[in-house]
Order: C-alpha cells, then sequence, then structure tokens
C-alpha cells in the first residue's frame, strides 16, 4: 500500500523555521519530521511513498536525491572519479516526490498526484507535520474490515482543532471548526482512502478537510478510527520543542527499532 504525505504547506506559525525550510524539513533530533512520519508507516510495511511537494519543496526533493550519501561511508577516488561505499546504511523506501503547487490546498495537492495511485486502489493518507504511535496496521484492517471508501483517525488532544461528531457505528456526521477546549475528538489525519474518493477534488483551491470529507460523512462513507495514544501536530516552535525534549527521553512515536 502507499502512503501520500501532505508536505507542501508553509507553515506560517512556525515561521521562525518555516522561512528558511519547509515545515515537513523541520528537524526533531537532527531528522526532518517528514522522516520520522516515514519511519512509522515503514515499521507497519508501508514503504512506497508519494510527498506532495510545494513550498520550497526543492529541499524535500534534495534531502532524497542526497539520502543515500548522507547515511553512507565512502572513499571517493577524486582523478578518476569513482565512489567506493564501505558502509550502507538505506531505507527499502520507494519515495515519488510531486511538485503540487506553491499556493495549492490540500484537496488540489490530492488532485495532482491522482495519476500515481491505480483506479479503485486503497492507500494512506497523512499530513507531513504530526507524529503518532497509531498502529497503522490495526488502521488498515479497520479500513478493510468496514468496506468505506474512507477512514478517519480521531484523536483526543486539547482543543484548538476542528471537532468531529460521530455516531454509535462509527460513521462521521458532522464537523465543528477548533471549538474551545472540550475534550472532543478531531482529525488526526492518518486516514485511509480509496482513490475513488479522489474523485472530489478538482482544482487546486479546493481544501480536503471542507466539503470532500464533509460529503463522505454526508453520505455514510467516513468511518472513524478512534485513537487514544500518543499524537501530536508541530504547528508552533513551542510543539518543535516539546518533540525535540520527547525525543531525548522517550518519544513515544517512535515504534521501529534502530
Amino acid at each position: 500500500m502507499k502512503a501520500v504525505i501532505l508536505a507542501g504547506g508553509i507553515g506560517s506559525r512556525i515561521s521562525e523555521e518555516s522561512l528558511i525550510r519547509p515545515k515537513p524539513m523541520v528537524e526533531i533530533g537532527g531528522k526532518p519530521i517528514l522522516w520520522h512520519i516515514m519511519k512509522i508507516y515503514s515499521h507497519y510495511g508501508v514503504k512506497d511513498f508519494i510527498i506532495c511537494c510545494g513550498y520550497k519543496g526543492e529541499m524535500i526533493k534534495e534531502f532524497f536525491v542526497d539520502y543515500h550519501t548522507r547515511n553512507s561511508d565512502f572513499t571517493i577516488d577524486i582523478k578518476n572519479q569513482n565512489i567506493k561505499v564501505h558502509k550502507r546504511t538505506s531505507e527499502e523506501w520507494n519515495v515519488t516526490l510531486v511538485d503540487t503547487g506553491k499556493d495549492s490546498m490540500t484537496g488540489g495537492r490530492l488532485n495532482r498526484i491522482k495519476k500515481y495511485l491505480n483506479n479503485n486502489e486503497d492507500f494512506c493518507l497523512t499530513y507531513g507535520d504530526g507524529v503518532s504511535n497509531v498502529n497503522i496496521k490495526k488502521l488498515i484492517n479497520f479500513h478493510k474490515k468496514h468496506k468505506k471508501p474512507a477512514t478517519m483517525t480521531i484523536v483526543l488532544p486539547p482543543g484548538r482543532f476542528g471537532m468531529v461528531k460521530f455516531d454509535k457505528k462509527n460513521l462521521l456526521k458532522s464537523f465543528v471548526e477548533k471549538p474551545s477546549g472540550d475534550g472532543s475528538w478531531i482529525n488526526g489525519g492518518f486516514f485511509v482512502l480509496n482513490s475513488r474518493v479522489l474523485n472530489l477534488v478538482k482544482k487546486d483551491s479546493d481544501i480536503w478537510e471542507k466539503k470532500p470529507l464533509e460529503n463522505l460523512s454526508n453520505g455514510n462513507k467516513l468511518m472513524a478510527f478512534k485513537h487514544s495514544g500518543f499524537w501530536k501536530a508541530m504547528d508552533t516552535l513551542k510543539d518543535k520543542t516539546v518533540l525535540e525534549e520527547m525525543w531525548k527521553s522517550n518519544p513515544l512515536w517512535k515504534v521501529w527499532k534502530d
């Protein structure tokens, strides 16, 4: 299964970092948060990625082009232009990097990567700025069991995000934009979708979290996967600092082994 990662936004609320690099390239423990997200997925066997690039996307492309040399020991014979690799440390990843436009909204970015997915293909989707210890395998199995075209992970963080309401069968029924902190379940990203839902996005200005999700919810086609474990979005410099400190002592999202 492929994982699509939205990595094109500017990240204005963390401008101290995003002025010089795209938000997904902001580092936690010396590695971009994008790398951490991909490590979560690959731990569960999802190793085929489509990265939706946008703002300063060339930095994301350069990171992966240089990934092998960044993580290997080698000797360069400059005279004969030969490179001898002594130690290879690399990921078993297949990464497709797509320019989805500097100013495209989330739905617009998904619209631009349609051609990299097959018809009627299930795939994962998440944002390039949040980490979690959500069990991706259980999420995928939940999605397949219920046979709906869309599944969204919902979490219980402090109340500063949009709220979702769902019925006893876990069908999402409505959205409320950023309520006050009341302990409501919210969109945690980490979706599993069927590629048919991308027919709901048509242009760069489309916002995935607006009409597309609302239409799926209203049509009883959107399931809620409840995750009560760790989840954190890196929206501000304070969030980055919290994640940095956690990485040093107890990184709850680090489900993989070194």
